[in-house]
């Protein structure tokens, strides 16, 4: 095969197939896959088939979005990197022409072309021998880290991109729920931009005990069983963060950063907020959510959707691993041959591990 790839046709339907080796523009690269990363879009693609838009079952597409790997041939204009080099991988390429792009949030294109993307027309994933890809879309990585480390850019880039959005500053108290690998790494950049307190909330255990261990954080496990309120109430107390003098659920947190996409943990969330709090939404879970929207409103809180990552925080998500100030070896949980693709998704889907990774293809 020229450039094997793992091709989803549908729910629960992938093959290994061969397809054509990407010509190159002037500004492009050709990337040869070291590692892929799995994340919870691709498991919602392998269980359902899609995320809004369908798979076209007709022509299916090459899945992955998390990736790193090594230059392997550029275009005639590319002067930002050389073959050989290492490097971690932007997967989405804006159109650079629309409002969002040029007013610096091409995050918000409208025209993105995000690898694993149905269309019309489709935008083919990292889940292959070689990858496409602008040059200013891939960042080199230093010799003292590691391809598979490089994968975690990318989750990384999104921790870095909420925090921004939350306005975390020196200082404050910040509650994170959800545990899984956006919700740590969010937790480690909080502290890296000085927050005083951090609450990782989960309904696991073990992923709370992986949190204490790795980020060296506080933990509060969540209780399934009752509503988003009852567990502000019971965190509130258990952490010494309740308003005092008021008759309603009230919390003293300057910032929750939301990273599971529960009903419940949104709930919960704005219950913690101090007045005038911050709220970012990073998971995404069902369509539609019932929101506290009294305690929102009387609060005056600032809320934040947040989606991927934009200007600058691929950069720093980079830089802060460069330095040695989040290391993400240890949520490296498993690494899958690349022809055994389909079982690294069913173990993200079980919730094994924190992040799990395919090797791309050997000689």
């Amino acid at each position: 095969m020229q450039n094997p790839s793992i091709v989803l046709y549908s729910a629960k339907t992938a093959k290994l197939e061969d397809k054509p080796i990407p010509s190159l523009s002037p500004h492009d690269v050709l990337v040869r896959i070291a590692y892929i990363g799995v994340c919870g879009s691709d498991v919602h693609f392998w269980q359902h088939g899609g995320i809004g838009k369908p798979i076209n079952p007709a022509t299916g597409i090459v899945m992955g979005h998390e990736a790193s790997g090594t230059i392997h041939s550029i275009g005639p204009a590319v002067t930002l990197v050389q073959p050989g080099d290492r490097v971690a991988i932007e997967p989405g390429t804006p159109c650079r022409f629309c409002t969002a792009c040029k007013s610096g949030s091409y995050n918000l294109c409208r025209g993105m072309r995000f690898a694993a993307a149905p269309g019309p027309p489709d935008t083919q994933g990292t889940l292959a021998k070689y990858f496409r890809v602008p040059q200013d879309f891939v960042y080199r990585i230093p010799e003292a880290m590691g391809l598979d480390e490089a994968v975690l850019v990318e989750p990384l880039a999104v921790a870095v991109h909420a925090v921004r959005l939350g306005d975390v500053r020196a200082g404050e108290t910040v509650v994170v729920v959800g545990g899984g690998t956006i919700g740590v790494l969010v937790a480690s950049v909080a502290r890296q931009f000085g927050a005083h307190r951090v609450v990782v909330c989960d309904v696991l255990e073990g992923k709370l005990g992986f949190v204490r261990g790795w980020v060296g954080c506080e933990t509060f496990l969540v209780d399934g069983g009752v509503g988003g309120e009852r567990n502000a109430m019971r965190l509130l107390r258990e952490f010494g963060l309740e308003e005092e003098g008021v008759d309603t659920v009230g919390g003293r947190v300057d910032t929750v950063i939301e990273a599971s996409g529960a009903a419940s943990s949104v709930e919960m969330g704005i219950h913690v907020l101090r007045p005038g709090g911050k709220y970012v939404q990073t998971g995404v879970g069902k369509a539609k959510v019932e929101v506290p929207i009294v305690a929102l409103s009387m609060k005056e809180l600032m809320v934040r959707g947040c989606f991927r990552y934009g200007a600058g925080d691929y950069e720093l998500a980079v830089g802060l691993m460069k330095k040695g100030l989040i290391d993400v070896k240890p949520l490296i949980s498993s690494v899958t041959p690349f022809e055994d693709a389909t079982s690294a998704w069913e173990k993200t889907a079980n919730g094994e591990g924190i992040k799990n990774l395919i090797e791309g293809v050997r000689d």
